[in-house]
């Protein structure tokens, strides 16, 4: 098999980002919505707690921090006041870095007429010394005078702020964004990030305004090579590259369309806090600042807009910013004989290979602009215009945000590589974890390209001949060095992952290229774990609770049967004989649904001898070490970190990867249903003040509520339960709730995420950042199975039906394929499809296994 061929998969044209086809009549209304552009929501205010998916005010506007930037091309974060945080451009988290940047309002001949246009400081910090200031990193603005009050509103990727004060005749609206086109790879890709400010004379008499926007020098890596440059309407941060380390080179760029925009390319230079209060000292006059570019040790820069509202009068400027960080120092794992990747030993971003630099790079966001946000406005308008109930559209866009986070990578030849999470600063978990990213529903559906070149690195650089596949990727993507086990939740979902993206793309000559490498991938899941080849997962696994679970499991074995289902499916299609695997699956459903089901839901046998395995004292992995108390323990209990007679909320995890993928249920249906309602009833605490966790208990604690990952509701717990079983994990939370929806337990379904989004209200968490190892953790994408989960609704491109199978009645819901997105409609037993954005060749809805005709509506 040649990989040239196969590259055609995951690449895509990079000499040239095109905007893509989207259909005229769509692009005229985005532009006829655009018009009506600032939209800021009308308060509405909540009765008691807030409202799902509305605006965020108050206490509830508190730790919001919106994602802004590209799919592995980095982020800073629009906070719920308009402030910038977050900022986290050189390929690494940086999760704490709030740098001194921002923009102001000077309105003349008005007493006390200036601001910064943000909303007061939150509580929460201020408390220790991050605003000191003189660093140049920190929140040295915070005692600037503000606006008073600050609501903030989102519809992905759009965040929408409203900024009060009443001591002023002038109303503002902030918008932050950045591009996201589902099935446009590339522009979502950007290092792009704007930001919009709208002002409204709400006085009695003209006035003159100078809006205006700062930045220190945050790029700055040492003392040698920065620099503030110029550019048109603006000015760029910059730092040039060391000799020993060219990994500091990068510049971002502040700039505007703005003709009469008055540029300070050098802040006053001085000790202390002069530059800044120089700054303030014109901000306040209401004057502008008009410096040349210095060849060094400029502090900051600034852009200013004077301009003039008559009463009811309203202006919009446009700010846009872009960086380029085209190298890094990170590189992780080895490959065979310690051969270099092709794209070099070290990690370099995809934008690296579009622009050839900063200045490229923006005058391609300024041409591109307009076009770019009627594309986005079209994707959000198409998704928010759904019946689907609020806390889903609210826990599915919400998560959505991850893919503008520092959780995300795109290598230089665009292929998709991933953190778990973000640490605070430092990438949390290499290596698109394939057992964590079995959770994450949205990749596949809203970028497929990305979402394939995944299974081309695990069934080629992360697999050897006899079929090992490691579940975390090097970085530079290369060869892997086979030297620690393999996991089976991520192995076995990797199967069903492969025939889902199959269906999705209806790419069947991608299926023949990649077929006899899945059957590598299969056959070795069985000599591993079923050598006795008894349809079930018995030997010690490795799974996503990093341990392994020895005997079989209901959890692991439903990956199994459900790797079985789709590699008999791929291979009946493709003509092969796959008689041995329909039997290994019968035994393996017949051994499931009686020694694994105890009546109510599915357990685990532990098991540690007459395995081929050696004992478990012998087969140590990361930190699952034999003290004297530990082998004393084993003796009694047998092997440390095991759930035995537990309720597992991932127990049938398998059957829900399946469903989502486009398989039928595995496993029988009652019995699947009976685990779930069991999961809700006894994992399922509305109150955890009570609950014992000495793990990592700030996920959900005290007077909050949350899914835990397992209960012992009829006995059977172990001194050392698997290690994060007293947790709470979103992933999990999402993909239980959904599961149920699949069920017909639809109001259970609700009730978990209702649950796990009123722990991320604003008040305590940030809503747009569900955290567990790592802000921004990938398994929150589980998220987008809860659209499939109520409404049935997925496209197959093999059949080119859609299929449908509503648990709520009739709906309208958010469609993305492969081609193109569009909305989904069931009413009266009626299917329609209204395609907003490409195409989606499908004449017929699948619905109880009946084929009906579609109608075809207008956008």
């Amino acid at each position: 098999m040649k990989k040239s061929n196969n590259r055609r998969f995951f690449l895509k044209n990079m000499a040239v980002a095109c905007l893509g086809a989207t259909t005229v009549p769509a692009i005229a209304l985005a532009a006829k919505n655009e018009e009506k552009a600032m939209p800021v929501p009308e308060e509405k205010k909540p009765a008691g707690d807030r409202r799902f998916n509305e605006s965020y005010t108050g206490k509830y506007n508190n730790r919001i921090a919106f994602p802004v930037g590209g799919i592995g091309a980095g982020m800073f974060c629009l906070e719920g006041t308009g402030a910038i945080s977050h900022m986290s451009v050189h390929h690494n988290p940086e999760m704490f870095y709030e740098p001194a940047m921002f923009a102001a309002i000077s309105i003349k001949g008005v007493p006390n007429g200036a601001r910064v246009l943000e909303g007061s400081v939150p509580n929460w910090k201020k408390f220790g010394q991050r605003d000191a200031g003189l660093g140049g990193t920190g929140g040295a603005t915070w005692g600037l005078p503000r606006f008073n009050e600050s609501t903030f509103h989102a519809r992905f990727p759009f965040a929408d702020i409203r900024l009060r004060d009443n001591t002023l005749p002038l109303q503002v609206a902030i918008k932050g964004w950045s591009p996201f086109t589902p099935g446009d790879e590339d522009h979502a890709s950007m290092p792009f990030g704007g930001l919009e400010y709208q002002f409204v004379n709400t006085g009695n008499k003209p006035e003159e305004y100078i809006f205006s926007y700062h930045a220190r020098n945050f790029m700055k890596q040492g003392d040698k090579g920065n620099a503030v440059t110029a550019m048109p309407q603006g000015f760029v941060l910059s730092q040039e590259a060391l000799p020993d380390a060219p990994e500091k080179k990068g510049q971002f760029a502040i700039f505007t369309a703005e003709p009469s925009a008055i540029v300070d390319h050098c802040w006053f230079r001085g000790a202390w806090f002069d530059p800044l209060t120089m700054v303030w000292n014109t901000v306040k006059a209401g004057e502008t600042r008009s410096t040349a570019p210095v060849e060094k040790d400029a502090p900051g820069g600034s852009l200013y807009v004077p301009f003039r509202l008559q009463p009811g009068e309203k202006k919009v400027i446009r700010l846009m910013m872009t960086w380029y960080v085209p190298d890094s120092k990170l590189h992780i794992g080895d490959s065979p004989g310690g051969a270099v990747p092709a794209t070099g030993k070290y990690y370099k971003p995809w934008y690296s290979s579009r622009f050839k630099d900063v200045s490229e790079a923006a005058a391609y966001w300024l041409a591109h602009y307009d076009e770019l946000q009627r594309k986005t406005s079209l994707f959000t308008n198409t998704f928010y215009k759904s019946t689907l109930p609020p806390e889903v559209l609210e826990a599915v866009a919400a998560n959505l945000t991850i893919l503008k986070s520092a959780t995300v990578m795109r290598q230089y030849d665009g292929r998709f590589w991933c953190w778990e999470g973000s640490g605070d600063n430092w990438g949390s978990c290499h290596g698109t974890c394939t057992h964590v990213w079995n959770y994450a529903q949205a990749v596949p559906h809203l970028f497929p390209a990305l979402e394939r070149s995944l299974r081309y690195t695990e069934f080629h650089e992360n697999q050897n001949t006899e079929g090992h596949q490691g579940f975390r990727a090097n970085i530079p993507i290369s060869p892997l060095v086979h030297n620690f086990h393999s996991a089976a939740d991520g192995q076995l979902g990797g199967i069903m992952k492969m025939y889902r993206d199959w269906r999705i793309s209806g790419d069947d000559d991608w299926l023949k290229e990649m077929f006899p490498l899945v059957k590598v991938s299969m056959d070795y899941c069985i000599r591993t774990w079923d050598p006795k080849r008894k349809g079930i997962v018995e030997e010690p696994h490795h799974n996503t609770y990093d341990i392994e679970f020895w005997g079989p499991t209901g959890m692991c074995t439903s990956f199994y049967l459900g790797a079985l289902t789709a590699f008999m499916e791929m291979g009946t299609s493709l003509g092969e004989d796959v008689s041995a695997y329909k039997t290994l699956y019968t035994k393996g459903r017949q051994y499931i649904e009686t020694e694994l089901y105890n009546g109510e839901y599915f357990i685990q046998q532990i098991k540690w001898t007459g395995l081929q395995a050696p004992d478990p004292v012998k087969a140590q992995s990361f930190s699952t070490q034999y003290s004297p108390e530990a082998l004393a323990l084993l003796k009694k209990e047998g092997p440390k970190y095991q759930y035995g007679a537990g309720c597992l909320s991932d127990g049938v995890l398998g059957s829900w990867i399946a469903r989502v993928c486009g398989l039928p249920e595995p496993v029988d249906t009652a019995k699947t249903k009976s685990h779930l309602l069991a999961v809700h009833k006894y994992n399922l605490k509305k109150d955890l003040q009570q609950h014992e966790n000495p793990q990592r208990s700030t996920y959900a604690l005290g007077h909050e509520g949350g899914l835990l990952l397992c209960s012992w509701p009829k006995g059977g717990m172990l001194s050392l339960p698997f290690v994060y079983s007293n947790e709470v994990w979103t992933g999990i939370e999402y993909q239980v709730a959904s599961h149920l929806m699949f069920q017909g337990e639809v109001e259970k379904g609700l009730d978990i995420v209702r649950t796990c989004r009123r722990r991320y209200d604003g008040t305590v968490r940030n809503p747009f950042n569900e955290y567990e190892c790592g802000h921004w953790y990938a398994r929150a994408m589980s998220s987008y199975g809860l659209l499939q989960g109520l409404t049935g609704v997925r496209y197959d491109a093999v059949d080119k039906v859609i299929h449908i199978d509503s648990k709520i009645g009739d709906f309208s819901s958010f469609l993305a394929t492969d081609k193109g997105f569009g909305t989904v409609s069931w009413k009266n037993g009626v299917p329609s499809l209204a395609v907003a954005y490409g195409t989606i060749p499908a004449e017929h809805a699948m619905v109880a296994g009946k084929k009906i005709s579609l109608q075809r509506t207008a956008v």
